[in-house]
């Protein structure tokens, strides 16, 4: 009698849980006929063996886009022999009823022809209108009249934990529907600075890349673009540009054709509890300005290294991941209000942005640290080199390098010598390590809290 009573409360529970669970039927119904699937085709001197996409096996073990066909192939169909069918890669969906269409670059990347299946079967030839391979987006038009077009979200709608579905074409699957929540806001990726991505746990797999994903209202809200993965498939962590970054990207292409973004010029660093604690902040936030670059547009700013960026127009920054998107979003050739910790006190500078280099690898070193032997490190900050009379060197930001950790080579320690050369900064380092022959011990020279000391480094 007891074991009935006890279990009673539980039915309820369960009952009342099932009760409050979404019913996405409604809402699939609605916005189906807006998604679409996406086939290139791509004529190559001979067939790839088991159908597989070789760009696939290119990528990053980690973080990989969804361009690669799976083990055994897409379906394929229509007409031609092996190298010039349509392959089914992507998803994507109508933003206008006059036919234009969003997916990612790397679903059409490369592509002779591209076309679009609409949920009615109608296969369409469409022009690429633009694309812009730093946010992977990719912008289409179709011929045809009155679309059903999406509706889009407002910006800053989403947060942590909201129920979140994406439709799209897994496997070569159409109108494939999965559901979940968003895990995070403002997502920044490695090799990804200007792209402030949505992370949830929707089932996102090869396929579903440049399909949309939706709230319980029926709007987009991203654009699913990539998956953390180390089995090549879905394993609960996927990631969704958001539709404001996407939609001002859409408005570039289709006015000039091109993107262009906003660039500060420094190189910035995470604001560690120690590094707090140094410039008297009460908790570790912002992005800590390590160099200004003498050719960017702060070199001409009040800006200058040592400087701690707490808020860049009105928007606060946490991390220093958080600045790089920010500036990305200003127009070249327009003023930014920057807040700044300097000496102990706030000030408000007034910034004038410019164009971010063409050079994604340019970009990426400037704003970013750098990995070299497994260890990031970064130019030494004016105030550091002050602090310990030292010049040049490089500063150890962090390591996943074993044989470094091995040698006594800590985060926070300045590199100012190896095997003989002197470092004098970050593209210094990357040239003498790459220079050097593996196998053997070198000695390093560092610093550690002011004082010197040589290590011995197996490369």
């Amino acid at each position: 009698m007891r074991l009935i009573a006890l279990c009673i409360p539980l039915i309820l529970w369960a009952s009342t849980a099932r009760a409050n669970l979404p019913d996405f039927r409604d809402l699939v119904r609605d916005v189906s006929p807006s998604v679409v699937n996406i086939s290139t085709v791509n004529v190559v001197e001979a067939p790839v063996s088991n159908n597989r996409d070789p760009r696939f096996d290119q990528l990053p073990d980690i973080f990989r886009d969804f361009f690669g066909n799976p083990p055994g192939g897409f379906p394929r169909r229509g007409p031609g022999g092996p190298g010039n069918e349509p392959q089914s890669l992507g998803s994507g969906f109508i933003i206008s009823d006059d036919g234009y269409v969003l997916t990612n670059n790397h679903v059409i990347e490369n592509a002779q022809e591209i076309i679009v299946r609409l949920n009615d079967r109608r296969e369409l030839v469409a022009t690429l209108i633009g694309a812009d391979p730093r946010s992977d987006l990719a912008l289409l038009k179709i011929e045809a009249d009155d679309l059903p077009a999406v509706k889009m979200a407002q910006p800053d709608s989403l947060d942590p934990g909201q129920w979140v579905v994406a439709i799209g074409s897994p496997f070569g699957f159409d109108y494939s529907v999965t559901a979940g929540i968003v895990s995070a806001v403002g997502r920044s990726l490695p090799r990804e600075n200007y792209v402030p991505f949505i992370q949830t746990d929707v089932a996102i797999n090869p396929g579903n890349s440049g399909g949309p994903l939706f709230n319980l209202d029926g709007e987009v809200v991203g654009i699913n673009s990539q998956i953390y993965t180390r089995s090549g498939g879905f394993m609960g962590l996927s990631f969704a540009i958001p539709v404001d970054m996407a939609m001002d990207v859409v408005d570039q292409l289709i006015d000039t054709g091109t993107v262009e973004r906003g660039w500060l010029g420094v190189l910035i660093q995470e604001v560690n509890r120690d590094l707090a604690e140094s410039f008297g902040l009460e908790k570790p936030q912002g992005a800590l300005i390590a160099q200004v670059v003498p050719e960017g547009p702060a070199a001409s700013s009040p800006l200058q290294a040592g400087d701690v960026v707490l808020e860049f127009n009105g928007r606060e920054v946490t991390r220093s991941s958080d600045l790089p998107p920010l500036v990305g979003r200003v127009r070249p050739g327009q003023s930014a209000d920057v807040l700044v910790w300097r000496d102990g006190a706030q000030r408000m500078l007034k910034v004038e942005i410019g164009k971010l280099p063409s050079s994604p690898q340019a970009a990426r070193q400037i704003t970013r640290d750098t990995d070299v032997a497994g260890m990031s490190v970064e130019n030494v900050p004016d105030n550091l080199k002050a602090e310990w009379d030292i010049e040049g060197g490089v500063l150890i930001k962090g390591i996943t390098s074993r044989r470094a950790q091995a040698a006594g080579i800590r985060v926070g320690d300045v590199i100012l010598q190896i095997a003989g050369n002197e470092i004098s900064g970050v593209s210094d380092f990357r040239e003498i390590v790459e220079q050097l022959q593996g196998g053997g011990r070198v000695p390093v020279l560092l610093v550690r809290d002011g004082n010197p000391t040589f290590v011995s480094l197996r490369l």
